[in-house]
Order: structure tokens, then C-alpha cells, then sequence
């Protein structure tokens, strides 16, 4: 039952690809890209410290799927398929009696070709002398989800004007319009035909994430124009270029790409205005939970040579809220909430027991303030640029990445080197390297333990953490106090 004593609570999670934090305008964005987002985190439960736990596509997916992190499903890199036998949202929610439907992107399947007989072909994007694929995913892989439109790796079988999923049959369906907006058209035909029954509907949008063929953010005609060089996060109007492939442009990519990034988002906000508008329409709004989140950030080839995947606040914070019953009036949060954590806050609010499986924990309790063994840092896990582990407090960010003979795609090594430690609360913007200054020893030492304790409680060995040498010695020190805040 929900929490009004009603029919069960449906569920939808809206989940885009590739979206900052800072997009939202409750945290300081001044260009009303989400007003839809924040009216609904002001009125639910807004997590202002959301974290992704993998800054991937795939992996992260997989760690939202199964509440669990990528070492521990076995998807930690691109490419890898989500295990049949792991309990996930899917399983979980149709064994409590509900539908289950996904729509999007997926990305966690082993390609199935692209039939030429069917209308597939018309939709590949790959390179010239690559054969078709991405698209279809087989039954058995598509994590228990009943209800199927979705390909597997969208970027590569659709563009932002031409939209091609795949069904329960393996065969091709082109929806009309800009990709957002035919997303959320089949959004909404789901939940019109679902209306009287409990539904779980898990919607993935490619948006706000480049578009592979052509390394761009396409967004809808005009939308460029609107917000191009209307403004730049500080961090990213801060750093130089580290790519060759982009001399010219202070900031990696930014002021080539942002606008047409920030215009991705807006539409993305709009449409989850719509869906809103239809759940009102048909009387569902008060009876259902909305889950808006992000794989991960984008940091547009500042932190390395492409968008993600690195520690950096600008990789791995993304904007998250909760919105429906159970939920209404969980202000602002301010403890360290992990993509993994997500899974068993949905089953929770649907009065669904949590699998023992699942790693992460329902924020639920947070709402009531319970809070003593809330953990005080996120961790994550990072690879394929680099293989690297993360912790993150509210004031620190500390960071090990592997030798560079150990490969990263690899899901861990046995011995890491200590490579970023950032005082969030005097640079906030991670413009300072501190991991080599003698006065951070004390936070050095104590962030290496939080992030062995981590590791070692999710079921990784103890890696050897090599220290990193001291160049820096010219400040007072900081206390152990400050260490661990």
C-alpha cells in the first residue's frame, strides 16, 4: 500500500545520460534550464549531494539496475552485459504484482545485429566499414523488463531527428520528432495504457550526452542559439584545453559545445513537464514516484581527453530528486547519496522488500532523521581513461588511480597511487591539486583509510596504496580535526 493507504504507488524513473548538477537552478544555474526539475525537488525530496558510483554509461547503469557496484555485477566497464541471475528494479518490482516497462537506452547487452529487412539499417550510425549493431537486445538480457522499446546503445541507431528503438520483437520503430520529445510521446502512451494497474516504467534518454557520430549536442532547432555563451560553470570557464583535438577553445570543448548542451537539457526539463501533465490529466500524479537522475556529469575534455570518467565533481555529481508519495516535503538532503542507493529507495517507498543483494541503502530513513550510520562519504569506482577509486565528504575529495602498465579496463589492481586530494570547501571548482603538499598529510592518511574501508566493505581485496611524494611544504598544517570533516 502507499503511503496514503491507496492502491500502490506507480514508479518512473527518468534518467538522463551526461547531465551536470549545476544544469538545475537550485544549484546556481541562472538560466532556468529546469524549472520543472526544481519546482518538483522544492515539493518532494530534493538529494543535493548526489553521486554517481561508476562514471560510465554502462557501468553506472548496471549499479542503478541492481543496487550494487560495478566490481560486485560484474559490469565495470562498457560492453558488459547486466547478469540474469542478480535480483534488480525489474525483478523486483514484477515479483510485488507491478508492469514493468523500459524505453531508451540500455547498454547493457551484447549486440545483436541489425537485420536489413526490417527497417533497422535506415538507423545505423557507426562508422562506414562497421556492421550494424547496438539495436536490438535479446529477452534474456533485457533485465526482466516486460514492456520493451529501447536500443542498446542509442547514440549509435538514432540521431536527435531520427529516433529508432527496437521492440519485444526485435524489430525497428521510428518515432516522430526531436529524440526527447519521441521518448517521452512513448512515455506517456505507457502510462495512458497502464493506468489502472501498478506500473514500473524506467525511461533512459540519451540526452543530455554527445552525439557519437558527429561529437556534438545536438539539441533542438533554436536551442543552441538560445544559450550560447549565456553562461559557463566556473570550473569549466577555468580550465585550458587538455585535448590536442580542441587547441583553440579554452576549456576543452566548452564554448563549442555548452550551448547546445544546456538547449539538450531544457528540452529534457520540458518533457518531464509533459509527462507531469499527463499523470495530472489521468489522476496518477498524486499516487505515483518520480525518480529524475543522471549516469554521470560531463566535463567537456577538461579532466582528460573526452567527457567523463575521471573523480572529479564535474564526472560524478548529478542533479536528483524524488517526487511522490512517501516523499513530499523531504527538503534538501545534505548527506552523501550514491546512484547505488537508489534502487532500494524505489523499493522501499513501493512498500517492496529489499533484496539482501543490494549494496546500497534507502535514503527513507533520511527523511525522518535518522541519520547516525548514514556513511559520510561516496565512493566510486572509475574506468577505461584510468582505472581509479574515489571518496568523497562534504569538504574532501581524495582519488588513486593505477600504475599506467595496468590496464583500465580492468576491474581493479592490486596497487594504486595516490593522484587528487581537493578541499571542496576553499575550491570548490577542484582547481588545486593538493595530494602533493606536506601540510594535507593528516587528510591524506584519513581519506586512505575511508577509501580502504570502502573498497573492502563492497568486497574488493585491499589494494597496496602507493603515497605520493611530497613537493610542497610551505604551510601550516591541517589538523585531523579538519581531516575528517
Amino acid at each position: 500500500m502507499s503511503a496514503s493507504g491507496s492502491k500502490r504507488p506507480n514508479v518512473i524513473v527518468f534518467f538522463t545520460d551526461q547531465q551536470r548538477w549545476d544544469a538545475s537552478g537550485l544549484h546556481g544555474n541562472p538560466l532556468d534550464l529546469m524549472p520543472n526539475f526544481d519546482r518538483l525537488a522544492r515539493q518532494g525530496t530534493h538529494v543535493a549531494n548526489s553521486f554517481t558510483c561508476q562514471p560510465v554509461c554502462g557501468p553506472a547503469r548496471a549499479c542503478l539496475q541492481t543496487g550494487t557496484y560495478a566490481t560486485t555485477n560484474g559490469c565495470y566497464r562498457n560492453g558488459m552485459s547486466l547478469p540474469a541471475e542478480m535480483p534488480n528494479l525489474a525483478t523486483s518490482f514484477r515479483e510485488a504484482g507491478y508492469k514493468t516497462g523500459y524505453i531508451g537506452k540500455w547498454h547493457l547487452a551484447d549486440d545483436l545485429p541489425i537485420s536489413n529487412d526490417d527497417g533497422g539499417h535506415a538507423c545505423w550510425r557507426g562508422a562506414a566499414n562497421e556492421e550494424p549493431h547496438g539495436g536490438p537486445v535479446a529477452q534474456a538480457q533485457r533485465g526482466g523488463y516486460e514492456y520493451w522499446l529501447a536500443s542498446n546503445v542509442l547514440e549509435m541507431t538514432s540521431d536527435s531527428y531520427d529516433t529508432w528503438l527496437f521492440d519485444e520483437d526485435h524489430k525497428a520503430v521510428h518515432l516522430p520528432g526531436y529524440r526527447v520529445d519521441a521518448q517521452t510521446d512513448a512515455m506517456i502512451r505507457y502510462v495512458d495504457q497502464h493506468k489502472d494497474e501498478p506500473f514500473f516504467l524506467f525511461s533512459s534518454f540519451l540526452e543530455p550526452h554527445h552525439q557519437n557520430h558527429v561529437d556534438d549536442y545536438p539539441a533542438p532547432d533554436g536551442y543552441r542559439e538560445r544559450y550560447t555563451g549565456r553562461w559557463t560553470p566556473p570550473d569549466l570557464a577555468a580550465l585550458p584545453s587538455s585535448n590536442e583535438n580542441w587547441p583553440n577553445y579554452t576549456g576543452g570543448s566548452t564554448q563549442h559545445h555548452l550551448g547546445g548542451y544546456w538547449g539538450m537539457i531544457k528540452r529534457l526539463d520540458e518533457a518531464l513537464g509533459r509527462l507531469i501533465d499527463s499523470l495530472k490529466s489521468l489522476n496518477l500524479l498524486d499516487n505515483t514516484i518520480i525518480l529524475f537522475t543522471s549516469d554521470h556529469a560531463c566535463h567537456f575534455k577538461t579532466r582528460n581527453k573526452e567527457y567523463k570518467r575521471s573523480c572529479h565533481e564535474s564526472s560524478i555529481r548529478v542533479p536528483t530528486m524524488l517526487h511522490g508519495p512517501g516523499l513530499m516535503g523531504g527538503g534538501e538532503l545534505s548527506q552523501m547519496v550514491s546512484l547505488v542507493d537508489l534502487p532500494a529507495t524505489l523499493l522501499d517507498a513501493a512498500g517492496i522488500e529489499i533484496p539482501s543483494t543490494m549494496q546500497g541503502r534507502s535514503i527513507l530513513p533520511l527523511l525522518k532523521g535518522q541519520t547516525e550510520d548514514w556513511p559520510q562519504e561516496a565512493f566510486v569506482q572509475i574506468s577505461e581513461d584510468s582505472l581509479g577509486r574515489a571518496v568523497r565528504t562534504k569538504r574532501w575529495k581524495y582519488c588513486v588511480t593505477a600504475p599506467p602498465e595496468v590496464s583500465p579496463y580492468q576491474p581493479s589492481s592490486e596497487v594504486y597511487v595516490e593522484s587528487h586530494l581537493y578541499d571542496l570547501q576553499h575550491d570548490p571548482y577542484e582547481l588545486r591539486n593538493l595530494i602533493e603538499t606536506q601540510a594535507h598529510q593528516p587528510v591524506r592518511d584519513v581519506m586512505r583509510q575511508r577509501l580502504l574501508r570502502r573498497m573492502i566493505e563492497i568486497g574488493e581485496s585491499e589494494p597496496r596504496i602507493e603515497l605520493a611524494e611530497i613537493t610542497f611544504t610551505g604551510q601550516a598544517s591541517v589538523t585531523e580535526a579538519e581531516a575528517w570533516q
